[in-house]
């Protein structure tokens, strides 16, 4: 694949966030409304999707489709469709539907764009307060109801003085939920129930790692840009790629990264 030239990452900022408008105001004109439903995806669980996660998606892949008809897409909700530029666009219109369907202002709407050796760009954007977070070509920033910055993870500090964040308690298996215990309770306070929002206050300096399991690509693909733009570190739990999904380890800065990956290689 060729280098991204000036114009064409100007058509890709352009596109993500036009993308991101009009994912903010189809899913904004569902949160909290007391007449949202959700459908049930997972047999023997509970795995939520609305109308306003099938309308946002269907709102992003049109104006992509406009503005970047040669790129792939890939969503959540409806699949992949081809393209020809060597460049695909992962979806997820909520991340967060649980948090989405109970009110709570942590999901997000996840706009990655991948090549073939992963993350090029993201944009990971919280509607109901107003906050966008973008990272990618050598910059990351932030635009908000504080204003607009640029986005930079934590400083080195002793796995005792650190946060670290997790969307679940159970985290994963059971093995994987121990291996997570074992590292947090080395830390100084582990916080649940974030969804893609924990992410995005690791970029932003906040907290000093994230830690999941069982994700898909297009969970982490678009936060993992952000946070590697930011200065944080995002693998597998064996040090090895994250963006096909699985088990994700972010992390501030490499430091903190290598003693969280000392204790979570050994989960089987």
């Amino acid at each position: 694949m060729k280098p991204i030239s000036p114009e064409d990452r100007a058509q890709i900022l352009a596109t993500a966030h036009a993308a991101a408008d009009a994912a903010r105001i189809v899913t904004l004109e569902h949160f909290r409304h007391p007449d949202l439903g959700a459908d049930n995806k997972l047999a023997g669980g509970f795995d939520p999707v609305t109308v306003a996660d099938r309308g946002a998606e269907i709102a992003m892949r049109e104006i992509i489709a406009r503005m970047r008809p040669q790129d792939a897409i890939l969503g959540e909700e409806f699949g992949h469709s081809d393209g020809s530029s060597g460049l695909t666009w992962v979806l997820d219109p909520i991340d967060g539907t649980r948090g989405y369907i109970s009110g709570t202002p942590t999901w997000g709407v996840l706009i990655g764009l991948r090549d073939e050796s992963g993350p090029v760009f993201g944009l990971v954007d919280q509607p109901y307060i107003r906050e966008r977070f973008t990272g990618g070509f050598g910059e990351a920033r932030i635009d908000g109801p504080m204003g607009q910055g640029r986005l930079a993870t934590r400083a080195a500090r002793g796995l005792s003085e650190t946060t670290i964040l997790s969307t679940f308690p159970e985290v994963g298996s059971e093995a994987e939920g121990r291996a997570f215990h074992q590292l947090a309770s080395r830390t100084r306070l582990t916080r649940y129930g974030m969804d893609c929002y924990g992410y995005m206050l690791l970029a932003a300096g906040q907290v000093d790692l994230v830690v999941e399991a069982g994700l898909h690509t297009y969970d982490i693909m678009a936060p993992m840009a952000v946070i590697e733009a930011a200065g944080g570190i995002v693998t597998d739990w064996r040090g090895g790629p994250a963006h096909e999904g699985g088990r994700v380890l972010a992390a501030a800065n490499a430091e903190i990264h290598a003693e969280a990956l000392d204790i979570l290689r050994h989960c089987p």
